[in-house]
């Protein structure tokens, strides 16, 4: 009894320990937090909104969107979210699948007839789960759409067939932003409307998403608006152009703030439902953020016993986060990073825009966020992330020590002449590159890219790429070129996806436009080895020959008296001048060189 009366006596004098305790805000150290992390990181500037249930209980900028007018970011601020645009792309086929429109379990090639894989199996096999879920055996080939970029849906397409597998299907998980293209166009063709208007009407429209947009020119006309910004790991901050992602944009197109990516993750907490309306199925959300796949064996470290495992569902990263199920997915486009993610038990979300390219915030800011949220005992994120980032300095500075140290000039030669190398290389799965030829330096030009050739060893060059209007000479890339088998060059290599042997492009030389008068000089009748009679002629303003028993070939002319059978790899002739007439050819093929002289008009 007397015990009892003491505890009321103390409850009664000091009141219960929450009333005794003063109403603090949350948020009060936070702020400080992440300014420092800012700072830590040399992050020009970003934004962080954090969701509970239903509600936007903290949301706020850090820094600059316009580094060179010391513009501040605010919630409301635009950015490119790159790959955190997948969840969208692949919840259009959700919301269809609801309507009966679609089945998972269906081949690609159902709702898009025109599309082939590389192999029969892929054809066969492979299914719309295994778009989704990054298990097709495909890997990334994301040069094919970087380098060679095309608002052409068809032409995508088309590449798809000549992009080959590195792997079985369902055997290894396996990032590729050409199944999420592929899915923005199945849900297109389902609907009779582009991947941008799916998107906007299902969800934009639903979710008050107002301002959030796909295009680089409806980006740039916002007010508020962040520019994207490269940072150097001495902090040399530049400021970076857009990238057009095309029609790649289901992989990655969306721009948009951090105030209404909110409403996108609310969503999601809420078993698809945004303010009582059921936005997302509930039955989709529950499988796109279970596993589909598994990434890798995601075991937990020394350091951080508690982050375990690496899953992924249709359009999101799976882990356990310090024993709390965490649905994520990042985000990577020139100047921009980005990280949305939610744990569904704990009904949280934290999203988070930044204006460095490749940049660690998202994440650190991300841990940093969580620990505070889930109450848990804060980990060193920062500190961690800081201290790599050093280390990473000090071995890029050995390594470019080092590398200028044993740097030495080639003893070898090209085994032709530049101009040789000069024309225009293909590949059906990627694109073209020119090579031209301009005061003795050979320099190329993708779709989209540029960038000049240093000669390596033998036929390999160094490219270097001129990207961001500076060339990276930290990282060329080796171009290998290949000859045919009478000699000339005939293509290169390029290790443009490295799970897989070098891509080769194949090699067609530049053609001369050449006058009537000028090819008629070189008609006439050739007997070769002395016995057969060739006949080389103008027809349609163009220069043929003609073999006895065979079809009539259209000659290309690829220099002074040489040219190419237009249709024949490998196949080309020579006329020889003499005294300002042409007096022979020689047909120059794999198996021989076959000489005529000109025969006399009578």
């Amino acid at each position: 009894m007397k015990k009892l009366f003491l505890t009321l006596l103390v409850v009664s004098l000091f009141g219960s320990p929450s009333l005794a305790q003063k109403k603090t805000d949350p948020f009060k150290t936070l702020d400080s937090e992440l300014e420092k992390a800012r700072v830590a990181l040399k992050t020009p500037g970003f934004a962080v909104a954090i969701v509970q249930k239903d509600k936007i209980v903290y949301a706020k900028g850090f820094g600059y969107k316009d580094v060179e007018n010391q513009v501040p970011v605010t919630e409301n601020t635009l950015f490119a979210i790159g790959s955190s645009s997948k969840a969208f792309t692949s919840a259009v086929l959700g919301v269809l699948r609801k309507d009966e429109k679609i089945d998972f379990d269906k081949r690609p090639g159902k709702y898009i007839p025109e599309l082939r894989f590389a192999e029969p199996w892929m054809n066969e096999q492979i299914i719309v789960k295994d778009l989704m879920a990054h298990r097709t055996g495909l890997p990334r080939h994301d040069f094919s759409w970087f380098m060679f970029p095309s608002e052409s849906k068809s032409e995508l397409i088309k590449r798809i067939e000549f992009q080959v597998p590195f792997t079985g299907l369902r055997q290894k998980w396996y990032y590729n932003n050409w199944m999420f293209f592929l899915q923005g166009e199945i849900g297109a063709r389902i609907t009779g409307k582009t991947w941008e208007q799916n998107v906007k009407e299902l969800f934009f429209d639903k979710l008050g998403m107002t301002r959030s947009n796909f295009r680089i020119p409806d980006l740039e006309k916002d007010a508020d608006k962040s520019f994207g910004y490269s940072v150097e790991l001495d902090g040399k901050t530049t400021r970076m152009d857009y990238y057009n992602i095309a029609a790649m944009g289901p992989a990655g197109a969306i721009n948009s703030s951090v105030s209404e990516m909110s409403n996108w993750l609310i969503t999601w907490i809420n078993g698809g439902k945004f303010k009582g309306e059921q936005i997302i199925p509930e039955d989709y959300v529950k499988e796109a953020m279970s596993a589909q796949m598994v990434v890798s064996a995601g075991t937990p470290s020394k350091e951080h016993p508690d982050v375990q495992f690496s899953n992924y569902g249709y359009g999101w990263f799976l882990a356990s986060y310090r024993g709390h199920y965490r649905v994520e997915h990042g985000g990577n486009i020139d100047g921009f990073s980005a990280s949305a993610s939610f744990f569904p038990t704990d009904s949280l979300g934290i999203m988070i825009l930044t204006n460095q390219n490749g940049s660690p915030l998202p994440n650190v800011v991300r841990n940093m966020i969580a620990d505070h949220m889930l109450n848990l005992e804060p980990a060193d994120w920062l500190g961690e992330t800081v201290k790599r980032l050093e280390e990473a300095k000090e071995a890029q500075a050995k390594a470019k020590a080092a590398a200028d140290s044993t740097a030495k000039v080639s003893l070898t030669k090209p085994s032709h002449i530049l101009m040789d190398y000069t024309g225009t290389y293909s590949h059906p799965g990627y694109g073209k590159m020119e090579i031209d030829l301009k005061n003795d330096t050979l320099f190329v030009q993708t779709g989209l890219l540029g960038g000049f050739l240093e000669h390596k060893d033998y036929d390999a060059f160094n490219l270097f790429l001129i990207y961001q209007g500076e060339p990276n000479r930290d990282n060329p890339f080796v171009l290998q070129f290949v000859s045919n088998m009478t000699g000339d060059i005939s293509g290169l290599k390029a290790a443009l996806e490295p799970a897989i042997d070098p891509i080769e492009f194949k090699r067609t030389p530049k053609e001369n436009e050449l006058s009537v008068d000028d090819l008629k000089k070189y008609e006439g009748a050739y007997l070769l080895m002395g016995v057969q009679e060739v006949k080389i002629y103008i027809k349609e303003e163009k220069l043929y020959a003609l073999v006895p028993g065979q079809p009539e070939y259209e000659l290309v002319n690829i220099g002074e008296h040489e040219f190419n059978l237009k249709v024949l790899e490998g196949f080309k002739v020579k006329f020889e001048e003499k005294d300002g007439e042409i007096i022979a050819v020689s047909f120059i093929q794999p198996n021989g060189t076959f000489r005529g002289e000109r025969k006399k008009v009578e």
